[in-house]
């Protein structure tokens, strides 16, 4: 539906008004309405600015000087629900959500030129937009408890879930949140998003969590115009979806500011009374198709544009003040063309402030990193007492070597007792101690609140982790298998990693994902238990993998996580080689080699690994072996028979996939001229690669060769020795480049 059309009709229906007996403004604006006739006036200003919002993107689109045409127009009914809010509920919106925004930004206080002007930056990509900073049209701003979100398909609600779930943990852990005890979280959605997994998880971990009586204060709002971009919603599936155990159900008329005005009310009094979960459901229309581009009249009939027009809510809220009496239809003409004025005119204004100039200035909140405040906060540990009663007198560095598994296990059991506001949740964590006992005990230590177990879905496991991180609490949530990631990569993509970069930082986001991965276990295999493939991670901008082997490296390396999450925001993966965590020898049996001691806190500064800092074993001068994970041990066997052979060679653990430690391997591999890789994951999409292409990248003169597991998925039994890498090859391999 055109713009001019939608104005059209507008203009011309707003004169035929009949104008009616004058009702108090401080009562209500029609019987049986709570919403009274000044409130009335208030939103309808702020609806208008928010049309008038989407005639600017459209005029700016036209001028090559907007860069963003998806519009609230048909949508700006939400200025009721941000009315009954508080500005200090957390709210998570989609895409149009303008009047709710600026309805927001008045309730904080704000002049509503404020509210015009942000949103009008992020139309223009201005650099001076107070939150993306020009990096994207978003509706966000840390003032107004607003949380950016770019998503088109509902990727946030598992994120909502875990604000709300967060709001109430943190009273729980006595940590300081975000946000005030009785806040309450909300975010909106449209009807087609309704299908989507994230959806679906978001709305089923709230119901299942409320029917196990815990408390999740949040609003689901559904601003159902009855279409998809071109996909039509059957009618009755919003309700048939929502009405679920534990949620209430509260419909309403979104193109009647009264009756929206109303159901939000009671929904929102449900929510804050019973810190339970509510759906308000508004039935609305969309006008001027889902963007810019957009020709409606290639999928909807002329009769079905001529009936959203008639149910424009804009015209609806104007039905309602001039027949209370409360304006006549020339007033609002007459504020109808000076608002469009100065909307167009601080449109314009936008066009010529400075706008994004380099790749420094777009990157710049992508990974924040102060490598010194790290080190500082990394060594920190409880005081001496609490440390103590933590292990029951029994200090792990009291205790003989320790494991890879169980030196994770005490490093967790640490960091819990230094930082109040850290989580450790995820399937089978809590009682079980988790599928390979990693994190056996820690519950029992640090109660249900600060360890637990979560349903079985990785979308609801990581939401409650973005939920919590952006509320100031430290999650540090468990996948049980690397493979199981896939399912809810878009998580880590783009919701985690992507935060920072459209808030500038404003909204941290820090979470530690402890996942248990690679392949090499013995009796136990498959594809979903042997997974080799993390390029679907190396691909994220900003976030941090870390891959320890040895258990020494894998404590300081998590407090060096911890530390970076709680500092900077830093989204970090911690990949746990499953077939180390209870290795115990290196070259012979009961030789302890993979095996090391725990090192006490005053070690712990000494100690300290640095984000991007590989590890050198050796100090060979013919050969330098670059490897992580499980590559360590096996290329250590080989170096050592190559050595005895009269061979000079060093293996290099890498320890940091991303970012990969460069200074360190290139100066590993000028020391011998020639470097092997030798990489448990596949040919193709490997970490070979970028490790081949950073010494390419810097101009090393010296031979590289790989060896690899192939492209393949990891099959069972004794058939996954074919298409993994061997130790075998590492040594032939190596061969091949010292003859």
């Amino acid at each position: 539906m055109a713009r001019d059309t939608v104005e059209t009709h507008f203009i011309q229906a707003l004169q035929t008004l009949q104008t009616g007996p004058g009702r108090d403004p401080g009562g209500p604006v029609r019987e049986g309405t709570a919403l009274t006739g000044e409130r009335c006036r208030t939103l309808y200003l702020r609806q208008l600015d928010s049309r008038l919002l989407d005639i600017a993107a459209r005029w700016l689109r036209e001028r090559d000087e907007g860069f963003y045409t998806i519009g609230s127009a048909g949508h700006e009914g939400n200025a009721a629900v941000a009315a009954v809010l508080r500005p200090d509920d957390p709210a998570l919106l989609h895409y149009r959500s303008g009047a709710f925004y600026l309805t927001r930004s008045e309730q904080a206080g704000r002049l509503p030129e404020q509210g015009l002007r942000d949103v009008l930056m992020g139309l223009a990509a201005a650099a001076d937009e107070p939150i993306a900073g020009g990096r994207h049209k978003v509706f966000g701003h840390p003032e107004l408890a607003v949380i950016p979100q770019t998503s088109t398909i509902a990727s946030h609600l598992p994120r909502a879930v875990g604000v709300a779930f967060a709001i109430e943990r943190a009273r729980a852990l006595g940590a300081t949140g975000l946000w005030p005890d009785d806040a309450i979280a909300v975010c909106s959605f449209g009807d087609a998003s309704v299908n989507h997994a994230t959806a679906l998880s978001g709305f089923n971990t709230a119901s299942y969590a409320t029917y196990q009586g815990q408390r999740v204060p949040i609003l689901f709002v559904c601003e159902d115009n009855g279409i998809g971009i071109s996909v039509r919603t059957p009618k009755g599936w919003v309700e048939a979806t929502a009405r679920r155990p534990g949620i209430e159900y509260f419909p309403a008329d979104g193109c009647d500011l009264a009756a929206t005005y109303d159901a939000a009310l009671r929904a929102v009094e449900h929510v804050r009374t019973h810190r339970s979960p509510a759906f308000l459901h508004l039935s609305t229309v969309r006008l001027m198709g889902h963007a810019g581009s957009d020709v409606e009249s290639a999928y909807r009939t002329q009769r079905e544009l001529r009936a959203d027009l008639a149910r424009d809510p804009l015209l609806g809220t104007a039905r309602l003040l001039v027949e209370a009496g409360l304006a006549t239809p020339e007033d609002l003409l007459r504020r109808y063309e000076l608002a469009r004025e100065h909307v167009l005119r601080i449109a314009l204004e936008t066009t010529r402030l400075p706008r994004l100039e380099s790749a420094r200035q777009v990157m710049a909140p992508i990974a924040p990193r102060d490598a010194d405040l790290v080190a500082k906060i990394s060594p920190v540990a409880a005081e001496a007492a609490v440390r103590e009663r933590t292990f029951a007198g029994n200090l792990p560095e009291s205790e003989k070597p320790l494991t890879l598994s169980q030196s994770i296990n005490r490093t967790l059991a640490d960091a819990l007792a230094v930082y109040p506001e850290m989580m450790v949740f995820g399937e089978d964590v809590a009682k079980k101690g988790g599928v390979y006992g990693v994190t056996r005990g820690l519950q029992k230590r640090f109660g249900p609140a600060r360890v637990f177990d979560t349903h079985l879905d990785e979308q609801a496991i990581l939401g409650l982790a973005l939920g919590a991180g952006v509320s100031k609490l430290l999650p540090v949530p468990e996948i049980q298998y690397l493979a199981y990631l896939h399912n809810a990569i878009d998580q880590i993509r783009g919701e985690a990693a992507t935060l920072s970069f459209f808030s500038q930082g404003a909204y941290p986001n820090p979470m530690v994902v402890r996942i248990a991965g690679y392949a090499y276990q013995k009796g136990f295999g498959g594809h979903f238990h042997n997974d080799n493939a993390i390029a679907a991670l190396r691909d994220i901008p900003g976030l941090v993998i870390a891959s320890p082997s040895r258990p020494d490296d894998a404590s300081a390396m998590l407090r060096t996580c911890l530390a970076a999450a709680r500092t900077q925001g830093s989204v970090c993966v911690f990949l746990e080689p499953i077939a180390l965590y209870h290795t115990r020898d290196l070259f012979e049996q009961g030789d302890g080699g993979w095996l090391a001691p725990y090192a006490p806190p005053s070690r712990w500064a000494e100690t300290h690994v640095p984000i991007g800092g590989a590890r050198s074993y050796g100090d060979g001068r013919d050969l330098t072996i670059v490897t992580f994970g499980n590559g360590v041990r096996m290329s250590l066997r080989a170096a050592v028979r190559l050595t005895q052979e009269g061979y000079s060679c060093r293996v290099l653990d890498l320890r940091w996939l991303a970012p990969l430690p460069v200074h360190d391997l290139l100066r590993a591999a000028e020391l011998t001229g020639k470097v092997l890789i030798a990489d448990e994951t596949r040919h193709s999409g490997g970490v070979s690669e970028g490790v081949m292409a950073e010494l390419l990248d810097a101009g090393f003169q010296g031979q590289v060769a790989r060896v690899t597991s192939a492209d393949s998925f990891i099959p069972l039994g004794g058939a996954a020795d074919h298409v993994l890498l061997s130790e075998d090859e590492i040594e032939q391999a190596a061969r091949k480049l010292l003859a």
